[in-house]
């Protein structure tokens, strides 16, 4: 079932939780994955409208959604909270520079969320592709970047989308719940050097 939402605007966050629980019951397990837009632009470049925007837009979904699917988790003592965030919170890239700082705050409110429901048996985990063939990201890059970027790992080519969902399936599985606060790189050995 698909529900339209703004995720960065609190009502229509909490109505498409509300909604989800009207029709399945609590909700489980939660993967952000919103895609809130961003310029590829140097610093010097860089508005602060730019990166603010992205910034606010960024910790705002994760807040709404997370506030909203939380306390249903603590309650009954089992959740999955899952967030999609990338290697350039950690290792900059040229261009990159709006993505990354979101993507660097993100990780640090997910281990604060991580930290504070754990003893209720909620875990909160990070999933950072390196670059993914066929996204709205790479779609911003010439073909040719996405390929050298690729080639970068030591396996030697981009992920695939089927890569990092099994990642993220893992995670939202019973089987993942021992596993909180973490950020778990999907780059084919990049992460290594």
């Amino acid at each position: 079932m698909g529900i339209r939402a703004d995720v960065t605007e609190a009502a229509d966050a909490t109505a498409m939780v509300g909604e989800t629980e009207q029709r399945w019951g609590r909700v489980a397990v939660l993967v952000h994955n919103a895609m809130i837009p961003f310029d590829v632009t140097s610093f010097t470049d860089l508005t602060w409208e730019q990166l603010g925007g992205k910034l606010d837009a960024e910790l705002h979904a994760a807040y709404l959604l997370t506030k909203a699917v939380a306390p249903g988790m603590i309650s009954s003592g089992y959740g999955r909270l899952v967030y999609m965030s990338t290697g350039l919170s950690r290792h900059p890239r040229d261009g990159m520079i709006a993505l990354g700082t979101a993507k660097a705050a993100l990780d640090q409110f997910v281990r604060y969320v991580a930290l504070e429901l754990a003893p209720h048996g909620v875990t909160a985990n990070l999933v950072a592709p390196a670059t993914v063939a066929g996204t709205k990201v790479t779609e911003k890059l010439p073909s040719d970047r996405v390929s050298e970027l690729g080639a970068a790992a030591p396996m030697g080519r981009p992920v695939t989308p089927d890569e990092v969902a099994k990642t993220v399936a893992f995670l939202a599985s019973g089987e993942s719940g021992f596993t909180t606060g973490h950020y778990l790189p999907v780059n084919g050995g990049l992460e290594m050097y």
